[in-house]
């Protein structure tokens, strides 16, 4: 046996009115609910205002004559503005902790077709936080106005996979937003997901300032558009995305550039300029490298982020502008303040929202979706599809993630690699001959360091396949045997000088031995080091 329903309703005070004999004609929403025959309601909670005491009774009157069964219990409700949320919140969530409910004993159906549509969003913020805990009710008007024809109503439960694939939409739109943000490459880095992530739910809900950190060649720039098309996509902007990279602006130049100028304003200044700041107005501008901003423009910058207000040089009346800023820097910013280049309120300003771009030496994992990526945007820029063999893609990829790899430039290193590679691919499939002269290439042109060095000592024994193969703790112990092999007279000499502490402790007996078997361990044998040619 099914339970009793209780209707929790407010009085319609336009659609439920009517007091004649044609009344009848009219579709009332809570008259109408209770002549479904599918659609017992045992008890109707009428929420009403006391000037509208008297259009309750004839409801009430009304509902008796067509469902005698149906009780109602007028709720007297003031509210002195029904269109206030927080008035119409506060009343309805009142009403709800004082109510003794019983889902037990009692079905609840919270109707939201009547009432302001304040007050149908409360009851729906309610009811989802169990604070009601019944499901929604809609009731609509017949399609065709016939006599006695209650129309249709539907009921909502929000605990039902109905509400669950809702959810779930809004799951994937967030997840299609964040793929977005990646430029649709599947990275596996963890902490880069994870960031990405946080910078998309920033972007949707909040305009306040975001600073994007990282070396050269993170991705910044790229980054920031992205913000700005994802904020376009959502209409939270309007406007352009304006770009300046700071380095590039000095003196009067940096001045003009952002706040423009009026004719007249300085030397050379021959027509007004309206300037980056309001050029941007309703939409987005990125500073790149802010860190290289001279303190007067910050200190104007300040200003305008704060208040959308600047003046322009020369001028004598202020312009506006509202826009979205995203910053971005290669520098600490904290440092530049505890020097005085950087000033303290306006890193305060910006530092709400940081997040720092890894490099492409803390993203080993993710060189391998980017490589098809340029992949494909080198087919896009030249209409021209290239590809990797397999053993070339392996070479390359073992490389980029080895202690060689500087990855100075980061994801412009890359880009500029996959660029030449693919330019000199015969029939449109890289080699490793062409993986082999790129390497050389990259490593050129990064600075040495001592990893690089003790590189280069492998290299002058090991075939790259060899190389590969080994890992970071063997390749740097090998490379100083190699060291110390090359500047031996012979493999006694070496083996005396590798194993001088073993020999003050007596514990080594035949130093050359135990340097022939630590070199055959690797391939490698006393005239090979010795003559530093690589293995075949």
């Amino acid at each position: 046996m099914s339970k009793p329903v209780t209707v929790f309703a407010f009085l319609g005070t336009t659609l439920d009115a009517g007091s004649g004999p044609d009344r009848w004609e009219r579709w009332r929403p809570n008259v109408a609910m209770c002549q479904h025959e599918d659609l017992l309601v045992s008890r109707l909670e009428l929420f009403y205002g006391s000037r509208h005491k008297r259009l309750a009774q004839d409801v009430v009157r009304d509902i008796g004559q067509i469902s005698p069964e149906t009780s109602v219990n007028l709720v007297p409700m003031e509210l002195r503005d029904p269109w206030d949320f927080g008035a119409v919140y506060e009343a309805l969530y009142d009403f709800s902790r004082t109510y003794t409910f019983a889902p037990d004993d009692e079905d609840y159906l919270i109707q939201i077709t009547t009432g302001t549509h304040v007050a149908q969003i409360c009851l729906f913020l309610l009811t989802e936080a169990r604070y009601l805990p019944g499901r929604l009710l809609q009731i609509s008007p017949p399609k065709r106005r016939r006599e006695g024809t209650p129309g249709d109503y539907s009921i909502i439960d929000l605990d039902l996979s109905r509400y669950d694939r809702i959810a779930t939409r809004f799951t994937a739109e967030r997840d299609e937003a964040t793929s977005f943000l990646k430029a649709g490459i599947e990275t596996r880095n963890a902490a880069f997901n994870e960031m990405i992530e946080r910078i998309e739910m920033v972007a949707v809900r909040s305009p306040a300032p975001v600073l994007l950190t990282g070396p050269t060649g993170a991705g910044k720039t790229q980054l920031a558009r992205r913000i700005y098309e994802l904020k376009r996509s959502r209409h939270l902007v309007e406007g352009e995305f304006v770009e300046v990279n700071c380095a590039t602006l000095r003196g009067d130049q940096a001045m003009s550039a952002l706040f423009g100028h009026v004719k007249g304003a300085f030397t050379g200044a021959q027509a007004a300029r309206a300037g980056l700041l309001k050029s941007a107005d309703k939409g987005m501008l990125f500073l790149d490298e802010i860190g290289e901003l001279g303190l007067d423009e910050q200190a104007m910058m300040l200003r305008a982020i704060e208040e959308g207000r600047f003046l322009p040089m020369g001028a004598d009346r202020e312009e506006t502008s509202r826009f979205v800023l995203i910053a971005g820097t290669n520098r600490d910013l904290s440092t530049q303040v505890a020097e005085g280049k950087f000033r303290e309120d306006l890193l305060a300003r910006l530092d709400l929202w940081t997040f720092r771009l890894p490099g492409l030496k803390d993203r080993i994992e993710d060189i391998a979706p980017n490589l098809s990526f340029e992949l494909n945007r080198y087919a896009e820029r030249t209409g021209e599809r290239v590809t990797f063999n397999k053993e070339a893609e392996t070479r390359f990829l073992n490389f980029a993630a080895s202690q060689d790899a500087s990855w100075t430039g980061n994801f412009r290193d890359l880009s500029a690699a996959v660029t030449r590679m693919a330019t000199f691919a015969p029939a449109g499939r890289i080699t490793v001959a062409e993986v082999e002269q790129e390497l050389a290439t990259l490593t050129a042109r990064w600075p040495k360091s001592e990893n690089n060095a003790g590189s280069d000592q492998l290299r002058s024994v090991l075939s790259p396949d060899q190389l590969d193969d080994l890992d970071l703790f063997d390749q740097a112990q090998l490379a100083q045997v190699i060291e110390v092999c090359k500047t031996s007279a012979s493999l006694s000499d070496a083996g005396r000088k590798l194993f001088q502490a073993s020999r003050r402790k007596r514990t080594s007996t035949n130093d050359a031995d135990r340097l022939r078997k630590y070199l055959a361990r690797f391939g490698l044998d006393w005239n090979t080091v010795a003559a530093g040619e690589a293995a075949t």
